[in-house]
């Protein structure tokens, strides 16, 4: 005996698109890098902002692609998502320089692999913000041939 409500998930959920899913995981992407940040709180300078702010606005971004994929919004959700990968990036270097600071600050004798190796491990996460990259690679997947944006052979 099948229930009716349970057939008609079922079919939903068989209706649900890769590219839906892709975007949903940006979406849980990134209000966990949110809440991370939060819980860490990582905001005590200028630059520590920038991830929240990005997040959010990224956040807004999803939202919106979600309920109205145009061609503009999808445009603009690309844009956030290059934004995504630059801020990363720039995060990566800013963690691991700090790491390097403070490894020389406590052993001046650090060089070469030992002080790659000091730095990668150190205080700061030195590769946390790669996570905000992946989101935004994530992002620019969802968008790869869709429909919306028109020029394209369609969804293969």
């Amino acid at each position: 005996m099948t229930f009716p409500q349970t057939t008609r998930a079922r079919d939903r959920f068989r209706d649900i698109s890769l590219r839906q899913l892709v975007l949903a995981l940006v979406f849980i992407g990134i209000v966990g890098l949110e809440i991370e940040l939060a819980l860490l709180r990582h905001a005590e300078s200028f630059s520590q902002w920038i991830p929240h702010v990005v997040l959010i606005v990224g956040l807004l971004s999803t939202v919106i692609v979600y309920l109205r994929p145009t061609r503009g919004t999808l445009r603009a959700f690309q844009t956030m998502m290059v934004i995504f990968v630059v801020v990363g990036l720039i995060g990566l270097v800013l963690h691991f320089r700090g790491n390097v600071e403070f490894a020389l600050e406590r052993d001046p004798s650090l060089s070469g692999v030992r002080l790659l190796w000091k730095s990668l491990r150190g205080a700061t996460p030195a590769l946390a913000p790669g996570a905000l990259s992946q989101l935004g690679l994530l992002g620019l997947l969802y968008t790869y041939r869709h429909p919306a944006l028109g020029n394209n052979t369609g969804d293969r």
